[in-house]
């Protein structure tokens, strides 16, 4: 009785298994796990931008701060807290910048060739022609099919305009609401590299000599205000702000690429690409940018502007102050996620299929470019897109 009984677990058991196993098998060839791991998700109106440092270790060095401000002891800053330029980041500065006018060439360039379709209703992008067709416009005054309302997009969709004031003293006092518009405002990348060690005539900076000290709290510098090379008239007024000038034809006109072939076009832009990223997360590891919390605003320095132009969440409780987080390298080179397209159109009954990239990549791998290991992931190139008439059989 006892054998009988053991082989026909055994024989129920091993059935089992060899089901599970098909069914596996079945399922990683045609997955339907959710996709977007990697991907930022967009947050509701309510939401806040999540935290790059915990609220209890920010907590814990605001009680440090408060303790040390009591002592009347001189406290030791290194550079760039103290004012000075960090040396050995100064060529990481020349590479980001001159990596950002090759970025804008090859992009400029690509439009003309390949399409690019923003979402009049939503905002949503979408690179190649034609436009998907999935069912993804769900705000406020969309169609109740949720089918997007297609429009001619540019460069300012596959690269989105991040911009910053430009500080003359970078450990100087914050802008206020009255100078908003007397300070200039210029691509958020261009100020960091500026502030890394970049010299743009036409946005004037304070390069120190010697560095400042900190007593009791209270910055203390014993360097003139104005160098000799700097026109108080001219470039800036009395309380060190730069007056707003013309902007350099630098980001609209980008130095132009002597190149027909779009392949090596696409090419140099995903080099200029990974390098543009990789510099500015380095610099941001040392040099501070600051981020609204519920709104895109960035500011690069050690802390945040004082004007009042937030329409985020709750922003009457604010008075529409903006609320100052450290930033990362998405508020700061924000990747605008589009949809892989492959061989076939993009239909919305396989978009559980479907793999994600971002806008400016997806550019350069339909011209021809070479997409990294690290974009496999979302680009799902481990899963293999089934016909429509095979799609009702997925488990």
């Amino acid at each position: 009785m006892l054998p009988k009984l053991i082989q026909s677990t055994s024989s129920s058991l091993l059935q089992r298994i060899t089901q599970t196993h098909t069914t596996t098998r079945f399922r990683v060839l045609y997955s339907t796990v959710s996709i977007y791991d990697n991907i930022p998700r967009k947050l509701k109106k309510f939401e806040r931008k999540p935290l790059v440092t915990s609220i209890n270790e920010l907590k814990r060095e605001g009680r440090k701060r408060r303790k040390e401000r009591q002592k009347v002891d001189e406290i030791i800053l290194q550079s760039p807290q103290n004012g000075l330029l960090v040396q050995k980041l100064i060529p990481v500065a020349k590479e980001v910048y001159a990596a950002r006018s090759e970025l804008l060439s090859s992009v400029s360039r690509l439009v003309k060739y390949i399409a690019i379709y923003t979402c009049s209703i939503c905002g949503d992008v979408h690179v190649g022609d034609p436009p998907h067709q999935i069912k993804t416009c769900n705000v406020r005054g969309s169609l109740s099919s949720k089918e997007h309302s297609w429009v001619k997009g540019g460069i300012e969709h596959v690269l989105p305009h991040v911009e910053s004031f430009h500080l003359y003293d970078r450990i100087g006092r914050a802008v206020s609401h009255n100078e908003m518009l007397q300070v200039d405002r210029i691509p958020a990348i261009v100020e960091l590299c500026i502030q890394a060690g970049i010299d743009i005539p036409e946005y004037p900076t304070r390069r120190r000599t010697f560095p400042v000290y900190c007593v009791a709290g209270r910055i203390i510098d014993f360097e003139k205000r104005f160098p000799k090379e700097i026109s108080l008239e001219k470039d800036i007024d009395e309380y060190g702000l730069p007056y707003q000038k013309k902007r350099s034809d630098e980001d609209t006109n980008s130095m132009e690429m002597h190149c027909d072939d779009i392949q090596a076009v696409a090419v140099r832009g995903m080099k200029a690409w990974k390098k543009m990223c990789t510099g500015a997360s380095k610099l941001m590891e040392t040099y501070a940018v600051q981020t609204c919390g519920y709104c895109p605003e960035v500011q690069v320095g050690p802390k945040g502007h004082r004007v009042r132009n937030c329409q985020a969440y709750k922003h009457q409780m604010r008075d529409g102050q903006h609320a100052w987080q450290e930033a990362t390298i998405n508020d700061f080179v924000p990747p605008v996620y589009v949809y892989h397209v492959q061989d076939q159109p993009l239909v919305n009954e396989l978009k559980r299929y479907y793999g994600m990239l971002p806008a400016v990549v997806e550019l350069f791998s339909q011209a021809g470019a070479p997409v990294e290991k690290n974009y496999a992931h979302t680009m799902r190139v481990d899963v293999v897109v089934p016909e429509m008439d095979e799609e009702k059989w997925v488990v």
